[in-house]
């Protein structure tokens, strides 16, 4: 954040509020720079709403507006797929006729699905084959 009426000679300084201000996000007064003061985690929250101000310091009255600003915290793949019901076990009946379906799995990733392939699972078997396959997708 930086004023156009800040000249560089110390006599704005700025301000931020909002949620995560001055614990997860706080302001150089001098500068206007904001930082995050710990590591963010899109699963614990996607967005932090902040407001930012910049006043007289002999004053302390506003020379503009607010600025109200979104901060999206982009996902990385950070989570593996979990197995919602495992362990599974499953039983064929023998002479079972090629395609019988044995067992359904279901896996879940916490990533983020709208970015990128982070939260994409993709099933698959290491060993049974070629009795055995698995729909990679579903």
């Amino acid at each position: 954040l930086h004023s156009d009426v800040d000249k560089g000679d110390g006599s704005i300084k700025y301000i931020l509020s909002g949620e995560g201000a001055s614990s997860i996000f706080i302001i150089d007064e001098n500068t206007g720079d904001i930082h995050a003061t710990k590591r963010l985690d899109r699963e614990e929250q996607a967005y932090y709403t902040l407001r930012a101000q910049a006043l007289d310091r002999l004053t302390n009255k506003p020379v503009e507006p607010e600025s109200e600003f979104v901060i999206k915290i982009q996902d990385i793949n950070d989570n593996e797929p979990k197995f919602l019901d495992g362990p599974y076990t499953a039983g064929v009946p023998e002479m079972s006729p090629v395609g019988t379906s044995v067992v359904q799995v279901t896996a879940t990733d916490a990533d983020d699905p709208t970015y990128g392939n982070s939260a994409r699972v993709v099933y698959s078997i290491l060993q049974g084959q070629p009795y055995f396959s698995v729909e990679p997708k579903t």
